[in-house]
């Protein structure tokens, strides 16, 4: 899940195909219905993101009452509206101009009126079989809140050199391998977040993922060849149990599915440096105890055109195609910086299709 920001953007307006008092507000590569003529290209305007929970004043003078996700209604969420796909709400709130704001400042200064307007991030719920007792563990390697590449289009340049994986809809697992002491810590990206470990529990279904997969061993083998103090290995769990994708395997067996989507690798002085995505497969197939690695769809100069069309389709990981692909995660074939995002070069495109779907789930 990204990181919430609602921020001023300037809009680019586009005709409605199909709707006469309806058009399109484009904020990157989003676009979300507005009513006809209540924006022109060049505007500026508030833009609040999927998964933001609004505050019910808000909801009401946007006129939204009842037609947002979530039991109580308050939840931003893609929809279709007369065939056309809208993600995130356009809108003017009359709190910034009751505060008299110069929105073309707050355009060039980047500012987040989350705070201010009562906007809160949407945080999933997450399952008994997902959680646990934790403890404090702060030599855990953390993951990171991916951006979605549709509302950071400048996250990469065209043709830059990039690597695409199919991005599997499970619950991320975070394992951290000490080398010095042998220690193991194994949390969720919620937990990890707060540098929080899950203490050890067979029935837990990250430990079991673990354990099943022998990540010990494959994160030994890894600092062993790179000289490493601590080792993190990041993957997705999955399967019938996990999430409402399954992928044709069983969450909740003795050996849920499991895929391998990034490696850290820190030093004796914490730096952290990850495992460049154009070497990840061939390292993992190289080890004495292999793991499941997530499927490269594509390698190759970026496409913008390309990789959106790619993120739609049948999955990959199953080997049947056994339902719709949730999208693609995509990384520079060799390790960078961007400061589009403030920190690694790294980004998701998520399907229509899997947005649109019916009664899926998103647990933490």
């Amino acid at each position: 899940m990204s990181t919430l920001k609602v921020s001023v953007e300037r809009l680019v307006v586009h005709p409605h195909p199909d709707a006469d008092a309806l058009e399109l507000a484009q904020v990157g590569l989003y676009r979300a219905v507005v009513a006809k003529g209540a924006y022109v290209t060049g505007d500026v305007a508030l833009y609040i993101p999927e998964q933001a929970i609004l505050p019910d004043a808000l909801i009401d003078e946007l006129g939204l009452t009842g037609r947002l996700a979530g039991s109580a209604k308050n939840r931003v969420r893609a929809i279709r509206l007369r065939g056309e796909l809208s993600q995130g709400i356009v809108c003017r709130p009359a709190a910034l101009t009751e505060l008299g704001l110069d929105l073309d400042a707050a355009l060039a200064d980047g500012k987040d009126f989350a705070e201010l307007l009562g906007i809160v991030k949407w945080v999933p719920p997450v399952p008994v079989h997902m959680s646990g007792d934790v403890v404090a563990a702060p030599d855990l390697l953390p993951w990171v809140d991916m951006e979605n590449i549709r509302r950071h289009p400048d996250l990469f340049t065209a043709g830059e050199s990039v690597v695409a994986t199919e991005k599997i809809h499970g619950t991320a697992c975070l394992y951290t391998y000490l080398t010095h002491t042998g220690e193991s810590f194994v949390s969720s990206k919620g937990f990890g977040a707060r540098s929080q470990a899950l203490v050890r529990d067979e029935h837990n279904l990250y430990w079991r993922s673990v354990l099943a997969h022998r990540l010990p061993e494959v994160a030994a083998e890894v600092a062993a060849r790179f000289g490493a103090a601590r080792v993190g290995v990041f993957g997705e769990v999955f399967g019938q149990g996990v999430q409402d994708l399954g992928y044709g395997a069983q969450g909740r067996s003795e050996l849920p599915g499991y895929a391998v989507f990034d490696i850290a690798l820190a030093d004796d002085a914490g730096a952290v440096r990850h495992v460049d995505a154009e070497e990840l497969a061939d390292l993992l197939a190289d080890l004495t105890t292999a793991p499941p690695v997530v499927p490269t769809l594509y390698a190759g100069p970026y496409d913008e055109a390309e990789l959106l069309a790619l993120s739609e389709g049948r999955e990959t990981v199953s080997g049947t195609a056994a339902h719709l692909r949730e999208g693609l995660v995509v990384r520079p074939a060799r390790e960078r910086y961007s400061a589009v995002v403030g920190g690694r070069a790294i980004g998701k495109i998520v399907s229509a299709s899997y947005l649109m779907r019916k009664g899926g789930t998103e647990y933490e």
